[in-house]
């Protein structure tokens, strides 16, 4: 009789609500019974309420159970769930439940089903197929591909990823240099540095899928004629640093890294760097300088980073779910990936449920989904049972969005007319009983924690925005300093070096604008 397979998380979450105890328990079950098993160790399928979720494969395919505690372990072998037994907590095939029936995953799409670091794996679900496409094509082509199909950044900008491509592309060999004669050096960058409230989707997938990135990377490589990547991960993912080095040394072990991939003229290496716990290190040039070695600041542009960027090389700099959306794009065709989405907001986007909801997790859906849809027919509306007063969506920095706008489709465009951005994915939900000066003061907290301090309007405004919303909660000479408050928030927007100082004024503003009240 073969072992019978199980999955067990080690997603960051999973672990975080026992999952380690769980796979324990579920081992030492076993070998008590003298049963035999495989344990795999698979990301989060993204439900997070029901986690530590533990699937079993059976005749009938795999069938899920949760939340699996470690107690709960006995209960489920007496059941038979070896063999799909019915018990309280079954809840049968991941893939029937209406929650995830309705995404469409095409990022996500081995998160949950594959063991993260098995490369046999990884091809036997569609891994590579991408980059095996991409190595006897021209970079031109490949560019092409990657614009034609609509894929705009992930980490919260939404710049036209093939434009970026196409510069690094053609970028000249030096300052001084000839237009069209290509540098010699040239980098691929991953931002990893996943740091803003409520995201989560980058973590996931380097846990979950890390070779779903290498492979991306790997194809920007070969796009724009760059010989080395590095991935600028944040300090505070352990489990994803583990997990990026194991797969990155299996895939130079079966030869999908290195010199001559797969025996092609194509050669790419790629590392992992950590971070230091800095915020400003998620700004592109921030990041660069902290890779270099420098204390990370922002750098003034032009030059961009696509022509003067690591090291003073041309450098793609990309989020990792935008290297991680390429794969499916160079397998699938950019046509596939552009039927997905609406107006200019092509593919798909893993959002990211948070805060006060029912069920909190990722969901991956094409663009053009409501935020109501998501907030209640995949939320499933306020944990407290209150109503959902405010979310803000694209972390710290987002704006705090109203009931009134919970009809807005999700495209960059909509968000945009509204007051409100995408950015990376993030939504945290609000009941009634929050206090919006309180948050709009937590705003400009933040940014005055986390400024670099090269700039005077994000260094200086942020430490006086604090003060003034301080000054009009104690109800001192309110009208003068609300109308100071919104003189500082252009300031801030129009003077700052950066986004950080650029946008700490949207959550102050539109928290003033809708919520007027708390303002009292």
């Amino acid at each position: 009789m073969s072992a019978v397979k199980i999955f067990v998380p080690r997603d960051a979450t999973a672990l975080a609500l026992g999952a380690e105890a769980t796979a324990r328990a579920i081992v030492d079950e076993a070998k008590k019974r003298g049963v035999e098993i495989e344990l795999v160790r698979n990301g989060s399928r993204g439900m997070f309420w029901l986690e530590p979720l533990v699937e079993v494969a059976t005749s009938n395919g795999r069938i899920a159970y949760g939340p699996v505690k470690a107690g709960d372990v006995a209960a489920l072998f007496d059941a038979d769930f070896l063999h799909g037994g019915t018990h309280a907590l079954r809840i049968g095939a991941v893939e029937d439940q209406p929650w995830f029936k309705s995404q469409n995953r095409l990022c996500f799409a081995r998160v949950g089903i594959t063991d993260p670091l098995s490369v046999d794996d990884y091809v036997a679900h569609g891994g590579y197929a991408g980059l095996r496409n991409a190595l006897p094509m021209a970079g031109a082509d490949i560019v092409k591909a990657v614009t034609d199909s609509g894929l705009r950044g992930r980490g919260g900008a939404a710049f036209p990823t093939g434009i970026k491509w196409r510069t690094v592309l053609d970028a000249p060999n030096g300052a001084s240099a000839v237009l069209g004669v290509q540098a010699e050096q040239k980098y691929i960058v991953c931002n990893a540095d996943e740091g803003d409230s409520g995201t989560f989707s980058d973590r996931m997938l380097m846990e979950g899928d890390p070779l779903c990135l290498v492979e991306g990377m790997a194809i920007a490589g070969v796009a724009v004629g760059a010989t080395q990547g590095y991935i600028y991960l944040r300090s505070e993912y352990p489990h994803a640093y583990r997990a990026l080095n194991a797969a990155i040394a299996n895939a130079y072990a079966a030869g999908w890294l290195g010199k001559n991939i797969r025996g092609s003229e194509v050669s790419f290496d790629l590392e992992v760097r950590l971070g230091a716990g800095a915020y400003i290190c998620g700004e592109e040039t921030s990041l660069l300088d902290s890779l270099e070695g420098k204390r990370g600041q922002v750098r003034f542009k032009p030059p961009l980073p696509a022509i003067k960027g690591l090291f003073g090389k041309p450098t793609v700099i990309n989020n990792v779910i935008s290297f991680a959306s390429v794969p499916i794009i160079l397998e699938k065709g950019a046509e596939f990936y552009r039927d997905y989405g609406v107006g200019r907001s092509r593919g798909t986007l893993p959002i990211q449920l948070a805060g006060n909801l029912k069920r909190t997790g990722l969901v991956e859906k094409a663009f053009g989904v409501t935020l109501r849809e998501l907030l209640y027919d995949y939320g499933g509306g306020s944990l407290s049972g209150r109503p959902i007063r405010a979310v803000q969506v694209g972390g710290p920095l987002g704006a705090y969005m109203p009931e009134s706008q919970f009809d807005t489709v999700l495209d960059y465009e909509a968000f945009a007319a509204v007051g409100a951005m995408l950015g990376h994915g993030g939504i945290v939900a609000f009941d009634d009983t929050v206090d919006m000066l309180e948050q709009a003061r937590y705003a400009m907290e933040f940014c005055a924690a986390e400024s670099c301090g090269k700039c005077t309007p994000c260094r200086i405004g942020s430490t006086r925005g604090v003060e003034l919303i301080d000054r009009i909660r104690a109800n001192i000479e309110r009208d003068k300093n609300l109308a100071t408050l919104d003189d500082l928030c252009n300031t801030m927007r129009f003077g700052s070096l950066c986004a950080l100082g650029g946008l700490t004024p949207d959550p102050v503003v539109s928290a003033l604008k809708h919520f007027a009240e708390d303002f009292v």
